[in-house]
Parts: structure tokens; sequence; C-alpha cells
């Protein structure tokens, strides 16, 4: 019976030992005008269509509003409004990727879901661009390269400033005081 267990334990601390030298993580990627996007798998709650949003007037323009998930309220932002990209006319690809960053759940509207790769870390590039102290994107972490295809990593931290969270809980406190 030990040896049984001892068995178990053997193969349970193989399989540990194997993915903890797995160097590579899960990304959820997304389509943004003519790139592609991808967020650390971990974050993702769910992903669900577009469905009625209620604007909240003095806000970013990128913050679009609040929707309704299953009873909780939920801010959402325009990732191509975010990105300073044009805007574009939601339909029925448009996706709503529900993420929970520094504890703060956000609807993160996107044009389509892509796929959902695997990432080794030494298929990651941080181009120097991205480390200068005069860098505007910080939220983009680095490029993927995933076979000929190359995704730009975000990092979500960044991408959800500290700002956005204040002004996404006042305006959930706000909405579900009413």
């Amino acid at each position: 019976m030990a040896e049984d267990l001892n068995m178990e334990l053997s193969a349970e601390e193989e399989y540990l030992e194997d993915s903890g030298n797995d160097n590579s993580k899960q990304y959820m990627t997304f389509k943004s005008g003519d790139e592609y996007y991808a967020i650390e798998l971990r974050y993702v709650n769910e992903i669900m269509g577009v469905t009625p949003i209620t604007e909240i007037p003095e806000v970013e323009d990128y913050i679009r509003g609040l929707i309704n998930l299953r009873g909780k309220i939920v801010p959402v932002m325009d990732v191509r409004i975010r990105f300073n990209q044009e805007p574009f006319e939601y339909n029925d690809r448009t996706c709503i990727i529900i993420v929970n960053v520094k504890n703060t759940v956000i609807g993160l509207i996107v044009e389509t879901i892509a796929d959902v790769v695997t990432i080794k870390d030494e298929d990651i590039e941080i181009p120097d661009i991205l480390t200068t102290n005069k860098a505007k994107n910080r939220y983009v972490y680095g490029l993927g390269k995933v076979g000929d295809d190359v995704k730009v990593i975000l990092n979500l931290e960044k991408l959800i400033r500290d700002e956005d969270i204040t002004v996404f809980d006042e305006m959930v406190e706000g909405e579900t005081a009413e």
C-alpha cells in the first residue's frame, strides 16, 4: 500500500516537474484594426456578445459605459478607441472579453476573437522601443511569435490604468445606488 502511494506521488511529482519546466503561457488573441493582440488567459473570465451598454457621461471616450452581467454591473471599454484607432461599428462578430484585473471585473470590447495560443517565453521579444522612458505604448508587453505570425502581447495591468479603476468603481457604485 505504501508502495502504491509512493508511485502515485512520484507520478504527481513528475507531472508537476514537467509543468513547472514549461516556460509557456496561454493567450487569448483578438483582432483590432489590422493587428492581432494577445492577453494572458489567466485574466479572462468569459467571452460574450455585445449587449446593451448604458453610457456614462464625462468619462474617457474609450470607456463605453456599463453592462449588466447576470445582475452584476460591469464597466466596458472599447479597445480600438483605447489604442487611438478609429471606432468601428459593432456587429455580430464583436465580442466583450470579461477580464479580472487588479481585483476589478472589466469588459473589453474587441472586433473579433481569434484564438487561444500558447507562446513560449523565448518566443516573446521585447523591442527596445518598449523599454524606453518615452514609450507611449506602455501597455504593450512584447511581441509573441506564433508560427509565422506575430501577436502584440498586452500588459492588462498597464492597459487598465489605476485612474480607470477609480472611475470604474465610481461608475458601478453610482449605478448600484440608484
